[in-house]
């Protein structure tokens, strides 16, 4: 038998914020609802330069989470649902959730 690996998966975000007050309120309480999903940081924020297609995100955000799983039960639980409305009232966003590679 066949033992199934679990591979991480990554929230991937751009982000553009319009409320700089708002936002803080969010990444201040965020962080220990994420890791409560047994998820962390990659990236937050930083310098970005576009390499193809003239991407330039105003602010990027990667997560991983242990599981595809693990991520989604994070993004629609009930610790996450407030928190979600604060990022949402301070701008304007895209997020896709990534299975890690399995291959």
């Amino acid at each position: 038998t066949r033992k199934e690996t679990i591979m991480p998966a990554y929230w991937v975000a751009r982000s553009k914020i319009n409320d700089p007050v708002e936002y803080k309120k969010y990444t201040d309480l965020v962080p220990r609802i994420i890791a409560k999903f047994g998820g962390k940081f990659i990236v937050r924020g930083g310098k970005t330069r576009p390499l193809e297609g003239g991407w330039v995100p105003p602010r990027v955000v990667v997560l991983e989470f242990p599981s595809y799983e693990k991520a989604e039960e994070f993004y629609h639980s009930d610790h996450y649902k407030p928190i979600l409305a604060m990022r949402l009232k301070a701008g304007k966003s895209k997020a896709i959730l990534v299975d890690g590679h399995n291959g």
